[in-house]
């Protein structure tokens, strides 16, 4: 990587259960991760609870709710900011007002909106739309089952760096050799899920990603 661009690492609890998800959590936040995200099955299976649960467990972490809005933007915005989120994911493939709304819903709540460009069919101009909208972030994701059979899409990640002025996020099976080729495509935040989640020590598998990104 050149210069000094600092990549951030977000963690990414993709769990069902909420004792196991607040004790890695502790684990990568002890560890340097910088960003800590109660995943979509974990805030469905524990209930937007868990999102003040982790804020209380990693102080001093940004916390994301993977909300994945698809309607009702601003009353899920104002959820998950009134647990503590400081970030929450809105699907870029929903209908502009419902950007509208989690962006309203984030300016009133001090909340940052990220939105996931998953199997969104035209992910730069969207992006590009996105941002003029005003969203904080746009996150190129390969989904969990996507992975089964897509490599994850770096000349679309490029493209993304090179023509927003927003921060990308990328998202999608990363381990700790994809991590440096997305952080080389301009990426300025990783997301990185089961390569630490499911490891026997997700303190360690944290400061490997952290020690590569520098």
């Amino acid at each position: 990587m050149e210069g000094v661009r600092l990549v951030r690492l977000q963690v990414a609890l993709d769990l069902l259960e909420k004792n196991k998800a607040l004790e890695i959590a502790k684990k990568c936040s002890e560890a340097g991760a910088h960003i800590i995200e109660a995943g979509t099955p974990l805030i469905k299976s524990e209930g937007i609870g868990v999102v003040t649960d982790l804020k209380r467990i990693a102080p001093g972490r940004k916390i994301v709710a993977d909300m994945k809005t698809m309607d009702t933007g601003y009353l899920e915005t104002k959820l998950a900011a009134e647990a503590g989120a400081d970030m929450v994911s809105i699907l870029g493939a929903a209908d502009n007002n419902t950007i509208r709304e989690a962006l309203k819903a984030g300016r009133e709540f001090g909340v940052e909106i990220v939105c996931d460009l998953i199997n969104v069919q035209n992910p730069v101009e969207r992006a590009k739309e996105l941002e003029r909208m005003g969203v904080d972030y746009v996150a190129l994701h390969l989904g969990i089952d996507q992975q089964k059979n897509s490599e994850y899409p770096y000349p679309i990640l490029r493209k993304l760096c090179e023509e927003l002025r927003i921060p990308v996020v990328a998202a999608g099976g990363l381990d700790d050799e994809k991590v440096v080729e997305v952080a080389r495509a301009g990426a300025e935040i990783v997301i990185v899920g089961s390569f630490i989640t499911k490891s026997d020590d997700p303190g360690l598998a944290t400061k490997r990603i952290m020690n590569v990104l520098r």
